[in-house]
């Protein structure tokens, strides 16, 4: 007859290890599908960033582009309103912020005055503005009332805060990207 000792492992030890790594390997098959799906689909990976073609943007007109499901609004400003954002008095503005803190510097290291880049939802409840109405030229929201001027700066109505500048950088002279 065969001396069992109680330091050495049984086969009944065995069988509980064995059986116990088999459950945590179902448990963790069963629950990686609900942790992976809560990753964002390729669609939002996509959309993190965007690079937009500029150069076809006349001088005076602005474009739309969506990025992360907003509308983004891409403006070649005119002299004229240029220097109409650059003349207002930061002072009296709700939100006070200059136009050049509003722009990105382009490839040559240059302040690209001419772009304006801007999320086009209206920061009081989350229309979307037009462009090129309201007092200023610049942007105005139909349902509340609030006027942005063409640096996308609140200047009248609820509105608290400007236009959003979304992150962007010039890639050339003639492309962005936003994100």
């Amino acid at each position: 007859m065969a001396e069992i000792h109680a330091d050495e492992p049984t086969r009944r030890d065995f069988l509980y290890v064995a059986t116990g790594a088999l459950a945590a390997v179902g448990v963790a098959s069963a629950v990686w599908p609900l942790i992976d799906q809560m990753n964002p689909d390729a669609s939002v990976l996509a959309l993190a960033s965007i690079e937009v073609d500029i150069s076809n943007i006349p001088v005076g007109q602005e474009t739309t582009f969506k990025w992360r499901g907003k509308p983004v609004f891409v403006r070649h400003r005119s002299e004229e309103e240029i220097a109409e954002a650059d003349s207002v008095d930061v002072a009296s503005l709700p939100d006070p912020q200059t136009d050049d803190e509003r722009l990105m510097t382009g490839p040559g290291g240059e302040l690209e005055k001419q772009w304006l880049v801007v999320i086009g939802i209206c920061t009081h409840l989350g229309c979307v503005p037009l462009s090129y109405k309201g007092e200023y030229d610049g942007y105005f929201c139909p349902c509340h009332g609030s006027v942005y001027d063409t640096s996308g700066r609140i200047r009248k109505g609820p509105a608290p805060t400007n236009l959003e500048v979304p992150p962007y950088e010039f890639v050339s002279d003639t492309k962005i990207k936003i994100g």
